[in-house]
């Protein structure tokens, strides 16, 4: 398997930009898929995930609200919208897949973002 996350820049702080991260490898439609990022000096956290079976999204709470993680399963594609980008968003965001919704068992290379304000 081999997710290939992308979409990330320089942005303003309430800018709106949308991950991308495509899977291959596998069958996508069975996998969960989430969304985690790591800013500087930080631990990763996570941000949110996608259910495979009903679509069904959880969120962290800093992210609860201003951002939407969505799969597009005939693409084989998931999607991070975030909306009103905080300085304190700034990070590598990374996308992950788990068979199981327990572990998480491949990972992106991550994409950056940098949220000026």
């Amino acid at each position: 398997v081999q997710l290939q996350a992308s979409g990330g820049g320089l942005v303003q702080a309430g800018g709106s930009p949308r991950l991308s991260c495509a899977f291959s490898g596998a069958f996508f439609s069975p996998y969960r898929m989430g969304w985690f990022r790591q800013a500087p000096g930080k631990e990763r956290e996570f941000v949110a995930h996608i259910s495979w079976r009903i679509g069904s999204a959880y969120y962290a709470d800093s992210v609860r609200g201003r951002f939407t993680i969505s799969r597009d399963n005939a693409k084989n594609t998931v999607y991070l919208q975030m909306n009103s980008l905080k300085p304190e968003d700034t990070a590598l965001y990374y996308c992950a897949a788990s068979r199981t919704g327990n572990n998480y068992d491949y990972w992106g290379q991550g994409t950056q973002v940098t949220v000026s304000s």
